[in-house]
């Protein structure tokens, strides 16, 4: 009898019919799973294809870098080799008027005063070129010492001038936009001697 009591009750629950709610809960579990498996399927290729994306703009970016790099220094090489250009251009007009002036000295007559004259010229044509490519000339004679722009090559005791003061330009001095290229090389004047 026992056996009987067990079996119905067995029996009643594998032959129940599920209920309602039952039967939409197992049915929405497998469509919100699949429903969720699709949305972050199509949310991975998303996210994949904007890391192609980023990829491909990254990749894109370093060759845009590295040819920018290269130009710039081939520019930079270019700007080292020709940076004279210009001034050797200017100064090729001063050659051309020395070697004019050496070729009218062996002509037979050639008067001193021409040679002079022509060299005065070629001088001046110099002193222009240098002055429109920033170069400065140091001529201090007269005005005080100054280290920074002179070479005291030697002193001579003066009556007339006061002590430190450029008696004689010995070679004269450059400055190239406002920076020393050469010191002029001076004789500077010195107290004189009491003993004298």
């Amino acid at each position: 009898m026992n056996d009987d009591k067990s079996r119905p009750e067995n029996t009643q629950d594998e032959t129940r019919e599920p209920r309602p709610e039952e039967e939409t809960a197992g049915a929405e579990r497998p469509e919100a799973a699949g429903g969720a498996e699709s949305r972050a399927g199509s949310e991975l290729e998303e996210a994949r294809e904007r890391a192609d994306r980023n990829w491909n703009e990254y990749l894109r970016a370093v060759a845009e870098l590295e040819n920018l790099r290269k130009r710039s220094e081939r520019d930079l090489e270019q700007a080292h080799k020709f940076a004279l250009e210009r001034f050797v251009r200017d100064l090729l007009p001063v050659k051309d008027s020395l070697e004019q002036g050496l070729q009218a000295a062996r002509e037979e007559g050639a008067s001193a005063e021409k040679l002079i004259e022509g060299k005065e010229l070629t001088l001046r044509m110099l002193g222009k070129v240098l002055a429109d490519h920033g170069v400065e000339e140091i001529d201090p004679r007269g005005s005080r010492f100054n280290p920074e722009l002179h070479e005291a090559m030697t002193t001579q005791p003066s009556a007339d001038h006061e002590p430190d003061t450029v008696l004689m330009v010995l070679q004269k001095g450059y400055l190239l936009n406002g920076r020393l290229v050469r010191p002029a090389r001076v004789v500077v004047a010195a107290a004189p001697d009491a003993g004298a």
